[in-house]
């Protein structure tokens, strides 16, 4: 069986741009291993259903909590990969930060934090399968604006 996590793919307007520019999303450094960006998310505890798990998991990692995120509707993508040969699947939701002016707040799991357009955050990203979850937040962004 494989391992199962979850998370949001957050995202604030900039007020100061013109969309699609006006879109940055949070990514977080971890302080371990080889230190790679990725939204915030974290493992499935026993009895938890998986949107409370990103919830749970976005506020730890983050310090964002559920009253300050809106959750997007229509956007859910599943992400399935090996770690050390074992299979795991990501769930991520999308949601926008209400405040852009709200901090983030970082756990001991992570060292360091950006708010990154497209191009920039799937640089960070490194892999494929997490610029294509970047990307298709992108166009449901602005799928939704039309």
């Amino acid at each position: 069986m494989a391992l199962r996590a979850c998370g949001f793919i957050v995202f604030r307007r900039l007020a100061s741009c013109v969309p699609p520019d006006n879109i940055e999303y949070l990514l977080l450094q971890t302080s371990y291993g080889q230190h790679h960006w990725t939204p915030p998310k974290g493992h499935v505890d026993p009895g938890e259903d998986d949107l409370t798990t990103a919830l749970r998991e976005t506020k730890e990692e983050a310090g964002l909590g559920e009253e300050q995120l809106k959750v997007v509707d229509g956007f859910l993508q599943e992400l399935r990969y090996k770690v050390r040969g074992k299979p795991k699947e990501v769930l991520y939701w999308l949601a926008e930060l209400r405040d852009t002016g709200t901090a983030v707040t970082l756990s001991d799991e992570h060292q360091d934090y950006r708010w990154a357009r497209l191009e920039e955050a799937c640089t960070l990203a490194q892999h494929k399968d997490l610029q294509d979850t970047l990307r298709a937040a992108s166009t449901h962004l602005q799928d939704k604006k039309q």
